[in-house]
């Protein structure tokens, strides 16, 4: 499938709503005199929307209006027809936004009644009444957090581009650290991170920010050595008051490459809330997305996770994983369960240009996903709630990730980066400091990056370091009483 878009109105939205029912679609730039095209095309004095498939044409337009909204007429048009011709009702309808949520924050705040949020919801987006119910859920859940959120409070990212091996699915930036290349880039990234860490924390320091959560993510942190670990964490708790902290998380997980010591480590220097991520029990499904380990190593480090004296542990889980099956999705939601962690995240699998799963064209359970996630209802049974929910361009079906909690352990790093409530200071390969304009609904976002690949990242850490000089230029534009809220 081609999508092939004429006009001005005829952009960004138009071509995810054709995406929704065609992920893998590939943008013409010329209207294809052959094979199969979904179309939007915005004129003077008239929308149309337009699909050739299987050698039949199928199609619907209407007039363009004074005072219409265009963009949202058009896309309408298309998603209808393409409901029609596909068969399809996207259960988050013709929504493309990646934090549903927040929509419905943003609306209570504008003073919209519940049932003007609805018919935004059902009515405007054409969204499933469960989907909204759980938006809703959600929303009232964040709700306590988000109001005692303050303007100046920041939390504080550290990447690990590092894995023991890469699975199928994955398009992050890792290095796996399985050949002495990679292994050599190890220890010195280490060094630059914990001198980045350093710098971040006198920016913050100079900007007034207040540090609330704290989150050692990847690739996959455990890939370091127990003394690298030590490192780390020994920079973070000497530059950082860990006593102030809400939350600091830190993933753990690979079995593979996290063993007691590790985790050990983890405790000992301040972790209170880690991951431990299965993604599957299956034996065999573990294997097709490259893993390394078994069910029964993950089983292995959970023990030696609570033996540790870890007291708040996340699983995640993925729905549509090659091989997989409902009954074997939900064997693995009912062994998850049973161990009790305290979080459960389950994603639905996304097709990421970048991952060997697409690139090697391999077959996901495309057809049961919607399946696998109806059987997470297993989790409010359990007594979890779900607690944050963010989609994903490429999400098989247009479905979502949802994280799910027992009561009292919500992961606030999680909530405050989704819902965008204040500044996000990432360091390492791959960094995407998000910075968040203080005190202002529909604050201003603006983004800072640093190099992606570990090479590329300790090659340019000046400039990294350079970069970093934006965060005060941010924030003196609304704390100066001349500029406060003014670009």
């Amino acid at each position: 499938m081609q999508i092939f878009l004429k006009g001005q109105d005829a952009g960004y939205e138009a071509e995810h709503t054709a995406r929704i029912f065609y992920p893998a679609a590939t943008r013409a730039d010329t209207f294809p005199p052959e094979g199969d095209v979904t179309v939007a095309l915005a004129s003077a004095h008239a929308l149309m929307a337009l699909v050739r498939v299987g050698g039949k044409v199928y199609w619907k337009t209407k007039p363009a209006l004074p005072g219409q909204n265009r963009e949202y007429t058009l896309c309408s048009l298309l998603y209808r027809l393409l409901c029609r011709v596909t068969g399809q009702r996207p259960p988050w309808g013709m929504m493309t936004g990646v934090r549903p949520v927040r929509i419905v924050h943003d609306l209570r705040a504008a003073g919209q009644s519940e049932e003007e949020i609805r018919q935004r919801f059902c009515g405007h987006f054409d969204c499933t009444p469960a989907r909204y119910a759980r938006a809703v859920e959600i929303a009232d859940l964040q709700r306590p957090v988000l109001a005692a959120a303050k303007p100046m409070d920041y939390s504080l990212y550290a990447g690990i581009p590092f894995c023991p091996t890469l699975c199928s699915y994955c398009s992050f930036v890792s290095r796996t650290v399985g050949d002495k290349a990679s292994r050599a880039l190890v220890q010195p990234y280490v060094d630059h991170l914990c001198q980045e860490l350093i710098s971040i924390k006198e920016v913050a320091q100079t900007c007034g920010l207040n540090l609330k959560t704290l989150y050692i993510g990847g690739g996959t942190p455990t890939s370091l050595t127990a003394p690298q670990l030590r490192q780390l964490m020994g920079c973070l708790a000497d530059t950082f008051t860990l006593s102030a902290l809400q939350e600091y998380t830190v993933e753990a997980g690979r079995p593979d490459c996290t063993d007691a010591e590790k985790l050990q480590v983890l405790k000992e220097y301040g972790a209170t809330r880690i991951s431990i991520n299965p993604q599957t029990f299956s034996d065999t499904v573990l294997k097709n997305i490259g893993r390394r380990h078994t069910a029964e190593d993950i089983r292995r480090c959970y023990r030696e996770a609570r033996a540790a004296g870890h007291q708040n542990i996340n699983m995640d889980l993925i729905a549509g994983l090659p091989g997989d099956t409902v009954a074997g999705f939900a064997r693995s939601l009912q062994e998850a369960i049973a161990l009790e962690p305290e979080n459960i995240t389950v994603h639905t699998l996304t097709l990421k240009r970048a991952s060997n799963l697409v690139v090697e064209h391999r077959e996901s359970a495309y057809d049961d996903v919607a399946a696998m996630l109806a059987e997470c209802e297993a989790l409010a049974k359990a007594g979890y709630r779900p607690y944050y929910l963010y989609r994903q361009k490429g999400t098989l079906q247009n479905l979502e990730n949802i994280g799910w909690s027992k009561p009292g352990f919500e992961g606030l790093y999680n909530i405050y980066i989704m819902e965008e409530v204040h500044t996000i200071l990432s360091a390492g390969a791959g960094g995407s400091t998000k910075l968040v304009q203080p005190g202002v609904r529909h604050a201003r976002i603006e983004r800072i990056f640093n190099y992606k690949y570990p090479t590329e990242y300790l090659n340019g850490f000046q400039t990294v370091l350079e970069r970093k000089k934006g965060v005060q230029e941010f924030y003196a534009r609304y704390q100066h009483p001349e500029t406060a809220g003014k670009l």
